[in-house]
C-alpha cells in the first residue's frame, strides 16, 4: 500500500501529464467561485436598474408628444332593429348616436429644449431631465367627408382640442392652447388609448373658424427620462431639439436631417423634417385614433457605460485570465522542475478571483478607472509576492507579475472600446498563443 501511494506521489511529482490534469481539474473548480462573482455583479446591476426606474417613475418617464389634434363631435341616424314582444314582429327605429372626427394640422413645428440633471439615491444615480415644448402651427380648413356626414349634423360648437402624451404627472405647467386669438384651457380625460389625453374646452366660435385656416399655439413644461420623442402628425412637421447632454441616440422612425446633428461635450442640437409622404397614416380619422406611436421620433438620452456594465464585461474575460495565468505558473513548473502543490495553485486562482469582487466594491464608491487600477494593483501585488514565496526564485515572480499586468491591460483596453474589441482582442489573443507556443517548445515533452 505504502509503495503504490509513493508511486502515485511520484508519477504526480515527475508527469507532466498528471500536473496538466490537476491544473485543468482546478480551473474548472475555480469556474464556481467565478460564477459566484458574476452572480453578485448581475444582482448589483439589477438592483441599481430598480432604483434607477424609481427615480425615474417618480419624477416623470419617457415622453412621447402628440398634437394638437382637432376633436369634431357629430351626429349619426343609425337604424336599429328590435323585437316587440307585444306585437311578436321586428320593428326598427332610428337612433342618434354622437362620434367623433379628429383632424390633424397642415404644419406643425415644434422646439423643444431638453435640460438634464442627476439625480442621487445612495450610491446610485439617475439622469433626468425637464423639457419645454413650444408648439405651434396652422389647422387646414376643415371638410368632412361629403358623402359620409351631413352638414347640419356637425356639431361645430362642440369642438375641442386634443393633446396627447405618454406622461401626464411629468407636466410641470397649466396647459392652455392660443388657436387664433382665443385661449383655451385644457384638463386631462379618460381614454383607453396608448397614450393619455389632455381635452380643451369647447372652441365657442369654431363654427366660423372652420372655414379658413386656423393658427394654434401650446407650451408644455415637462419632466421626463431616457426618452423624448414627437408624433408627426403635420402634414409638415419639422422639430428642432437641443439639450446639454452630450451622448444622445436618435431613435424612433425618422433621424435627423443631414447636417443638423451637432453633437459636442457641451449638448447636441438636432432637427427634423416629415411630409406626410414620409408615414403611412392620413390626416383624419372618424371614430378614434389608432396608435400611432411607432412613426414617433426623437432622442433618447442614453447613459454611457456604467460601471456594472463595465464590470461585468471584465468578468467575462475572467475565466481567460486564471486560465493564462495557472499555465504560467504550469510552465514554469515544467522549465524549473519546482513543485507546486495543487493547494497553491488554488490559493493562486482565488486571489484572481477577489479582482472582481474588489473591482464591483471599489467601482460603486469610485469611478471604473480607479476601481480598475487599485483591484488590478491589489491582486498583482499579492499573486507577485506569493509566487516569489512558493517559486523561490525573483526572476520568475517578475515573470508572473509582467504576464499578470500585460493580461489586465489588455482587458481593460478590450472593455473600453466597442467597434475594435472583436478585432484587438483576437489579434491579442493570438499573439498570447503564439508565445506561449514558443516557449512551451522548450519543455521536454517526453517526459510523461
Amino acid at each position: 500500500m505504502e509503495q503504490t501511494r509513493s508511486k502515485l506521489s511520484t508519477w504526480i511529482r515527475e508527469s507532466i501529464t498528471a500536473r496538466m490534469l490537476i491544473v485543468g481539474f482546478l480551473l474548472l473548480v475555480l469556474l464556481i467561485p467565478l460564477a459566484f462573482v458574476k452572480e453578485l455583479i448581475k444582482e448589483r446591476k439589477h438592483r441599481q436598474e430598480d432604483v434607477v426606474n424609481e427615480i425615474n417613475d417618480k419624477w416623470g418617464d419617457e415622453v412621447v408628444l402628440s398634437g394638437p389634434i382637432l376633436k369634431v363631435p357629430y351626429k349619426e341616424i343609425k337604424e336599429v332593429k328590435s323585437f316587440n314582444s307585444e306585437t311578436n314582429s321586428y320593428e326598427i327605429k332610428n337612433e342618434e348616436h354622437i362620434d367623433y372626427a379628429y383632424f390633424f394640422p397642415m404644419d406643425l413645428n415644434i422646439n423643444a429644449q431638453v435640460d438634464t440633471k442627476p439625480l442621487n439615491r445612495s450610491i446610485y444615480k439617475s439622469v433626468v431631465y425637464t423639457s419645454d415644448v413650444d408648439v405651434k402651427g396652422v389647422f387646414p380648413k376643415i371638410e368632412f367627408e361629403k358623402d359620409r356626414i351631413l352638414p347640419e349634423n356637425i356639431l361645430w360648437n362642440k369642438a375641442t382640442i386634443l393633446i396627447q402624451t405618454s406622461n401626464l404627472k411629468g407636466i410641470r405647467n397649466t396647459v392652455k392652447t392660443t388657436l387664433n386669438n382665443q385661449t383655451l384651457s385644457m384638463a386631462p380625460v379618460y381614454n383607453n388609448a396608448v397614450l393619455n389625453t389632455i381635452e380643451s374646452v369647447p372652441i365657442t366660435n369654431f363654427a366660423t373658424m372652420h372655414a379658413q385656416e386656423t393658427s394654434f399655439r401650446f407650451n408644455l413644461k415637462v419632466n421626463g427620462s431616457k426618452t423624448m420623442k414627437f408624433v408627426p402628425i403635420g402634414k409638415t412637421t419639422q422639430a428642432s431639439m437641443a439639450s446639454n447632454w452630450a451622448s444622445p441616440s436618435f431613435d424612433g422612425m425618422f433621424l435627423p436631417e443631414d447636417g443638423s446633428r451637432e453633437i459636442s461635450s457641451d449638448g447636441f442640437k438636432a432637427s427634423w423634417k416629415i411630409l406626410q409622404i414620409n408615414r403611412q397614416f392620413e390626416q383624419s380619422f372618424y371614430d378614434k385614433i389608432p396608435d400611432l406611436t411607432p412613426f414617433a421620433f426623437g432622442a433618447k438620452l442614453i447613459v454611457p457605460v456604467n460601471e456594472y456594465a463595465k464590470s461585468e464585461r471584465a468578468s467575462k474575460y475572467g475565466i481567460l485570465v486564471i486560465a493564462l495565468t495557472l499555465l504560467v505558473f504550469l510552465l514554469i513548473q515544467l522549465v524549473s522542475k519546482i513543485y507546486i502543490h495543487p493547494f497553491q495553485y488554488v490559493m493562486i486562482g482565488l486571489a484572481l478571483v477577489m479582482f472582481y469582487t474588489l473591482l464591483i466594491s471599489i467601482s460603486e464608491h469610485s469611478s471604473f478607472l480607479k476601481a480598475y487600477l487599485l483591484a488590478s494593483a491589489a491582486v498583482l501585488g499579492l499573486v507577485t509576492l506569493y509566487s516569489r514565496t512558493i517559486l523561490k526564485n525573483f526572476k520568475f515572480a517578475i515573470l508572473v507579475g509582467a504576464s499578470l499586468m500585460c493580461l489586465y491591460g489588455f482587458i481593460y483596453v478590450i472593455i473600453q472600446l466597442e467597434d475594435y474589441a472583436l478585432l484587438v482582442g483576437s489579434i491579442g489573443l493570438f499573439i498570447i498563443l503564439a508565445t506561449i507556443m514558443f516557449f512551451s517548445k522548450k519543455i521536454d515533452w517526453e517526459n510523461k
